[in-house]
């Protein structure tokens, strides 16, 4: 991570008090509050930007890369307890945001399990292509967890939502065409659904795209929306 190019504390607060979102793209009326994202993903910034959501990012300063899951978690518990980390991290440089809006972190990590086993994103092609490989002509789950929190990290919602994947054979040209193109990085299961989808790979789901693809909008959007509501 480039840190030259994370917001200093004192420059995310002053992101925050000068936000100005387009009237038809704001949730201003609703006094939703503004989403502070714990994560680099384009996608997620994407879909939050797509549905009007005022946010700006603040990466967490965790690698997850180099964190491992244990014999004592489940798939659930580590994606859930990821999601709570990256929240947790990018909330220290905002702890007590001098801004007349409420202010929310946004966690979020997503894993697929097959047989068992968590696989996150590949580390390099080599693994990129045993990870489709095994994919290939079969079905697997998609889990991301989601963690929402106060600034001072007192209240927070935790969820996790599921999604199953099935994919068709893919033959050798496709997955090393694919590889090719580099566009397997810095993706859980090493691919995009929507983008695969597009590229005529065989694949069909149960459960929320946007959840699959990194973020369960939908589900976000609500338990956001409701975060300060008893």
């Amino acid at each position: 991570m480039d840190d030259s190019m994370e917001p200093t504390r004192v420059g995310l607060v002053y992101r925050l008090n000068n936000m100005n979102a387009s009237p038809e793209h704001s949730f201003k009326e609703q006094q939703f509050p503004i989403v502070v994202l714990a994560s680099s993903s384009p996608r997620r910034r994407e879909m939050l930007s797509n549905a009007g959501i005022e946010h700006c990012v603040q990466p967490a300063r965790i690698d997850d890369g180099e964190l491992t899951p244990g014999d004592a978690a489940s798939a659930h518990q580590w994606v859930a307890a990821l999601a709570y980390l990256k929240a947790i991290s990018s909330s220290r440089m905002i702890e007590d945001p001098d801004t007349e809006f409420s202010v929310v972190i946004l966690g979020a990590d997503t894993v697929c399990v097959q047989d068992g086993q968590i696989i996150g994103q590949p580390r390099d092609r080599a693994h990129a292509r045993a990870i489709i490989d095994q994919m290939s002509g079969s079905t697997h789950e998609v889990l991301t967890g989601v963690a929402i929190i106060e600034p001072n990290g007192f209240r927070r919602d935790i969820f996790v939502d599921r999604s199953i994947v099935t994919v068709g054979e893919i033959s050798d040209d496709e997955i090393e065409a694919y590889l090719d193109s580099e566009l397997w990085r810095g993706k859980a299961g090493a691919y995009n659904i929507t983008e695969r989808r597009a590229a005529g790979w065989p694949i069909e789901f149960m459960g929320d795209e946007t959840s699959i693809v990194g973020l369960p909008l939908a589900r976000v959007i609500e338990r956001i929306g409701s975060f300060y509501l008893d």
